[in-house]
């Protein structure tokens, strides 16, 4: 079967693997449909190895090379022996993270925590950018008819922007500030826009910006020439916003973050930072302020995140710039994301 291998630092082949035999006890063959390119994997490809072991994973033994794809949906190809929740021709939304169920995170349900764990397209056998793929059944949940095949490949970065904004404690009625308009930053608008909060986004990215506007859930902002604090507090009468999603990764961002929430405000620190960033603590004491961290996602997300897709509150597919063939996963993918004159924001894979 063809598929998208990693196999280092700016080296990704599109070619010919071993396909899967079938799946084993507890396990199901799928049929992956779309698949999206994470910033996880735009980090592997630009300086990797990171994430992606280079010697055998200590929960599965998985290592290099690595077929890619963690972000998708399929369909069931075929079940294993003693799998009943799914059923072949089903389609499904992958949870790809994988936890041995024994660590102290996992067992106080905290399985996202666990000490040794991986994802599939990461660290595992098998990605979803690939024409087949073998899972664990408990990974995989049904789509609904109301819920596109595009849509269930957009359910686990909407999990990680959905656990951002729980996590800052949302409410309706509450004015939210997202910093960053990437993916993350984009469905966490639309997500706390679902909730009932007045949603502002800042997005010094001309093409991110763009796309933050035509979601039409709120105002968005260039901080690159308005004092993004300063306006906020004048929206707010000097108050300040009840909660920030930082979704950028940047200094200047989380600074602005501390600088434009009011006292006793929450911030959701959801973009990953690369390198250290200053802050000054004493305005947490001063003005009794949350900063919280945020990794990935409850692993039990996935029926509420679907349902919410399939009501229309989360029109996750808004977020999509580009669908591309997997033999332009590279030149199209990868190069475009991650170049500075790119003009695309999330691209999906059509791995059939």
């Amino acid at each position: 079967m063809r598929a998208a291998v990693f196999y280092g630092d700016h080296d990704i082949r599109v070619e010919e693997v071993t396909s899967p035999t079938g799946p084993g006890p507890g396990e199901v063959l799928v049929r992956p449909y779309w698949c999206g390119i994470c910033g996880t994997d735009l980090h592997e490809f630009a300086m990797g190895p990171i994430v992606i072991p280079s010697s055998p994973h200590p929960l599965n033994r998985s290592e290099l090379p690595q077929i890619l794809g963690h972000e998708f949906s399929a369909e069931i190809v075929a079940v294993g022996a003693g799998v009943t929740s799914v059923k072949e021709g089903q389609r499904v939304s992958v949870m790809p993270l994988l936890y041995c169920g024994e660590c102290y995170y996992c067992r106080r349900g905290l399985n996202h925590l666990c000490v040794s764990m991986a994802c599939v397209g990461l660290s595992f056998g098998w990605g979803g950018i690939a024409e087949l793929a073998v899972l664990p059944a408990s990974h995989v949940s049904v789509l609904p008819d109301g819920v596109s095949d595009l849509q269930g490949a957009l359910i686990e970065p909407a999990a990680v922007a959905a656990y951002g904004v729980d996590t800052a404690g949302v409410r309706p009625g509450d004015t939210v500030l997202i910093t960053g308009a990437g993916p993350i930053g984009a469905l966490a608008a639309l997500y706390a826009f679902s909730l009932g909060a007045r949603v502002i986004v800042s997005e010094v990215n001309g093409t991110r910006a763009a796309l933050a506007t035509s979601l039409d859930v709120g105002d968005v902002l260039d901080p690159s020439s308005v004092d993004v604090t300063a306006w906020v507090k004048d929206e707010t009468n000097g108050i300040g916003v009840d909660a920030v999603i930082e979704c950028s990764g940047n200094e200047r961002a989380l600074q602005t973050a501390l600088t434009a929430v009011r006292s006793a405000g929450r911030i959701s620190q959801t973009g990953l930072h690369t390198k250290a960033a200053a802050i000054d603590p004493m305005v947490l004491s001063e003005h009794d302020i949350t900063l919280a961290g945020t990794w990935c996602y409850p692993v039990t997300d996935w029926p509420r995140i679907i349902g919410l897709v399939a009501s229309g509150r989360l029109p996750v597919d808004k977020v999509v710039s580009d669908q591309i063939a997997m033999d332009d996963i590279v030149a199209k993918g990868f190069e475009t994301l991650l170049s500075p004159t790119g003009d695309q924001v999330k691209v999906l894979v059509n791995a059939r």
